[in-house]
């Protein structure tokens, strides 16, 4: 699927991702998929598993998409970002997950993407393979950022990629904790800084540690 179809389909999915972050994650996802599976946190109505997704279809591979689908903190009732559009008056909560699939069906995903509805702490607990990228872009307090970049950072195989939304040097731009957690990926010696798209950070896990 070309970049300029996936920007149509873009059009009518909630989400918060510029264009250029998008082309770079179909960019990284073509290129990850090759060496093994794919996974992303924090998927909400599926803009980013769209481009990320389409990647890794067009290599032929697997992305498995974490988001327990009721929201991070800025997502509820009352706060920055709510969309009522979103909230199940049925269950009581923030529920994104009829849209991810609706994104997953429109774009042909179905046997790509791996749903799993659930947190990313509890995900990770039993996983139990390398992945050749791992896009990290779930909550944004600095308990859940610390928390994805904990359970899934060392399962970042030898030439693959970690990629974190929204890092913002600047407090004044925006929230902190995804910086926060790049900055802790670099001080780890693991990985090495590719260049900054806009505000996702791409980083390259290193063959030898040091």
């Amino acid at each position: 699927m070309s970049l300029d179809h996936l920007h149509t389909l873009s059009k009518n999915i909630k989400g918060f991702l510029a264009r250029d972050e998008a082309e770079a994650l179909f960019a990284l996802g073509r290129q990850c998929a090759p060496l093994g599976p794919c996974l992303e946190i924090g998927s909400y109505c599926g803009l980013s598993t769209l481009y990320l997704g389409s990647g890794v279809k067009a290599s032929g591979g697997v992305l498995f998409s974490i988001d327990h689908h009721q929201g991070s903190e800025e997502h509820q009732p009352g706060e920055q970002y709510h969309d009522p559009e979103l909230y199940d008056s049925r269950l009581e909560t923030m529920n994104s997950f009829p849209a991810f699939l609706q994104t997953l069906r429109l774009a042909g995903l179905q046997e790509t993407v791996v749903p799993i509805v659930a947190s990313s702490a509890l995900t990770a607990k039993a996983w139990a393979g390398p992945l050749s990228l791992v896009f990290i872009d779930g909550g944004h307090s600095l308990e859940s950022a610390l928390t994805d970049y904990r359970s899934w950072a060392s399962w970042v195989r030898p030439g693959g990629i970690l990629a974190i939304h929204d890092i913002f040097p600047d407090p004044a731009q925006g929230g902190q904790a995804p910086y926060e957690i790049y900055k802790l990926a670099l001080a780890s010696g693991l990985f090495e800084a590719l260049p900054m798209v806009n505000t996702l950070g791409c980083l390259q896990r290193r063959s030898v540690s040091v």
